[in-house]
């Protein structure tokens, strides 16, 4: 049979790629069926769909082709060289779609789905490990995807839907999310061992006004804290370093290089002071956000649940 000219008027080359997809998709899985069976009735009962269905589906596919798939001998079926050309592709594209349906239904496993986790950077060295420890103590196959990053670019991504949740300060305020405050992390002046504050334990931040200051770069959470907080104690900050990471600016306060304000280390870093600042209030909100309308898998939720029991217990004492 030939459909080269009533196929013309149905697709035709200028068509757009997404259209013909459109066009070709319902029919491919009926199309490897009979190809894989060479009969129709066989294919049918196989599938379990009318026979009429199948034939009228592969006349339809071959005329939207413009293209002869089968060679009919009878009830018996064989493919043409462009149908085992054809054959080809369409097993691969199958098997690609069933894969992603597989692993699309293993991600939203309840025991062992996958949750993609955010999280600033200063969280990633005691606080991040201890909830996941605790959470796999009831969920202990569940799977995660974690990144590491400042806030703004957490939340970029979890806008583009390559993270479920993230922890991240300040505590955002966008329609387009949530966000829930989980607890507050108190901020020190770190100073040089040998600063002349350094004998202090406590300290105003005005006291800090004629300093150089280390900051993480525009952008950062932190960066706009300390400029908030600089503000409110009555002055403006003289930057001398600008950087991406809490503890290289701390081993730039070790090196006599400025004093920076920043949360606790994991660890204490020699070399530097740590002083409480007693005005203002020096701390960090910490929350957790996600996308406004997004369904949750079952893990994705489990875990979401898990961080909202810990308000005010989520950092380490």
């Amino acid at each position: 049979m030939a459909h080269q000219s009533s196929s013309a008027a149905r697709l035709s080359p200028s068509s757009d790629t997404e259209d013909m997809v459109m066009l070709l998709a319902p029919r491919l899985a009926y199309f490897a069926g009979v190809a894989r069976t060479e009969h129709v009735t066989r294919a049918a009962q196989e599938m379990n769909v009318p026979q009429s269905t199948l034939s009228r589906s592969m006349a339809r596919l071959e005329q939207d082709l413009g293209v002869d798939l089968f060679a009919r001998h009878g009830r018996t079926v064989s493919l043409t060289p462009a149908g085992r050309t054809f054959l080809a592709s369409v097993e691969r594209a199958l098997a690609e779609v069933e894969r992603a349906a597989e692993e699309v239904r293993a991600d939203a496993d309840p025991a062992t789905g996958k949750v993609a986790f955010g999280f600033l950077h200063t969280m990633g060295a005691e606080t991040v490990p201890g909830l996941l420890q605790a959470f796999r103590a009831d969920h202990p196959r569940v799977r995660f995807s974690l990144v590491q990053n400042y806030g703004e670019a957490m939340l970029e991504r979890l806008r583009a839907g390559e993270l479920d949740l993230c922890l991240t300060s300040p505590v955002p305020d966008a329609p387009d999310l949530v966000a829930r405050r989980l607890d507050e992390q108190k901020l020190r002046l770190v100073v040089p061992a040998d600063h002349s504050l350094a004998t202090r334990r406590r300290v105003r931040l005005a006291e800090a006004a004629d300093e150089t200051f280390v900051t993480l770069e525009p952008g950062y959470g932190m960066r706009r804290i300390t400029d908030d907080l600089c503000q409110a104690a009555g002055f403006k900050p003289r930057i001398a370093f600008e950087g991406e990471e809490a503890e290289t600016l701390r081993g730039l306060v070790a090196a006599g290089l400025g004093v920076a304000l920043l949360p606790p280390p994991a660890v204490p870093r020699p070399g530097v002071v740590e002083l409480t600042v007693t005005a203002p209030r020096a701390v960090r909100e910490i929350g957790v956000a996600w996308l406004e309308g997004r369904p949750d898998t079952p893990p994705v939720a489990a875990f979401k649940r898990f961080l909202l029991s810990r308000r005010g217990s989520l950092l380490p004492t």
